[in-house]
């Protein structure tokens, strides 16, 4: 059964005609052009209408591959909604949501899916459409299912010059002082407005000294908040009472006497105050990345795994809930720093819409890969020592 797919507002030129002849035809399908327009004109944009006869499951793999190049939609027709059956389950081919803005067309109108994100549901809701997680769908939630009446919509990535300082491709060659001055550039501009810059980070920021830098970087108002595992905060503690980092001392870069159980110290010296906030109102944290957070009012989530020794009060180990406060501090971002915590990142990524810019820092190419084969295509990848980076951040800030 054919399906018709629109592609327009875009330059239609011999690359894209490629595009869709060869995704089609890779796809075991078959596809006829109905209406060609090549040239913006008065009336409209570019435009293409195609006749593509292709199998359900096959036409949604297109339609991914399409529109990471133009700005293919489905024609409109109505959505097909499901009940569910049974709570956290769904229809067989219930719709998997991508990270970008996404429409669903009910009762003859597009209506936009709230806080959309990847790998999730569309449900309808009270006349509007809901980015719904798999384990949040309850029995009779109204399923959107295949990909019949869903448009996705991708024009800001093309549109989107101002971030155009990296690309997606990881290089460890990139001249990283300009990179980092254009970021910080980027950086002015959306605090300046009035906008929201969080960071993902690891506890490789306390290991290469990075964290003086990093607190002036709080202290300066350019971070509205820190996504963090439990290690970040208590090898920070750990320094600021022990002055090590993993039993190492930081200055002489060897192991302290006792250091192996330095970062214990720091999370019972915690305990007894209650929480990292009464620590510092205590005057038990005096310094470092989790005493200047309280101080300037920065709010963090710390996630917790089951590696985390401790872990300090203030990590939730309820991995819900970790998720959840994870994306409820996210959901007004503008931008967000990623820095050299691969697992953080990539779930910090899945809960991103695809219009934040997203900058992803590390030593290993392979995190950034990473990132961005899980669908992340809005990351910036930029391959350098996050203490590095850190610092010349800073200065340019």
């Amino acid at each position: 059964m054919e399906k018709i797919i629109e592609i327009r507002g875009e330059i239609i030129n011999n690359n894209i005609l490629k595009l869709i002849d060869q995704s089609i035809k890779e796809h075991g399908g078959k596809y006829r052009i109905l209406e060609i327009n090549v040239e913006e004109t008065a009336e409209g944009k570019p435009y293409i209408k195609l006749a593509v006869d292709i199998e359900e499951d096959k036409l949604e793999s297109i339609l991914k591959i399409l529109t990471q190049a133009t700005n293919a939609v489905p024609a409109a027709e109505e959505a097909i909604l499901k009940p569910s059956l049974k709570d956290k389950t769904a229809p067989d081919d219930f719709y998997s949501t991508t990270n970008h803005p996404t429409d669903v067309f009910v009762d003859g109108k597009w209506l936009p899916a709230q806080n959309i994100r990847m790998d999730a549901l569309l449900v309808l809701r009270d006349g509007s459409i809901y980015t719904t997680k798999l384990r949040d769908i309850k029995q009779g939630d109204m399923i959107v299912c295949t990909t019949k009446g869903v448009r996705i919509n991708t024009g800001h990535l093309k549109d989107s010059e101002e971030f155009g300082f990296m690309t997606n491709e990881v290089s460890s060659e990139r001249h990283v002082e300009l990179a980092v001055k254009e970021l910080a550039k980027r950086m002015k501009t959306i605090i300046g407005r009035g906008g929201k810059i969080y960071v993902v980070a690891g506890p490789v920021i306390i290991h290469t000294g990075a964290m003086t830098h990093f607190q002036e970087i709080i202290r300066k108002g350019y971070i509205s908040g820190l996504l963090a595992g439990n290690a970040i905060a208590v090898h920070d503690i750990e320094y600021n009472l022990h002055g090590t980092s993993l039993g190492i001392d930081l200055n002489t870069g060897k192991a302290a006497t006792g250091g192996h159980s330095h970062h214990m110290r720091a999370i019972n010296a915690v305990n007894k105050s209650g929480n990292i906030a009464a620590a510092v109102a205590d005057g038990t944290i005096t310094n470092g990345i989790m005493y200047e957070l309280v101080k300037n009012n920065v709010p963090f989530v710390l996630a917790g795994s089951i590696r985390d020794d401790g872990p300090l009060p203030d990590t939730l180990m309820d991995l819900y809930q970790a998720q959840e406060e994870y994306a409820n501090m996210i959901k007004d971002a503008d931008m967000v720093i990623m820095l050299s915590t691969m697992l953080h990142s990539i779930g910090t990524g899945n809960m991103l819409p695809s219009y934040v810019e997203t900058v992803c820092v590390d030593i290993n190419p392979a995190v950034v890969n990473k990132l961005v084969d899980r669908g992340s295509a809005q990351a910036k990848g930029l391959v350098t020592d996050v203490g590095l980076f850190i610092s010349l951040l800073n200065q340019n800030l």
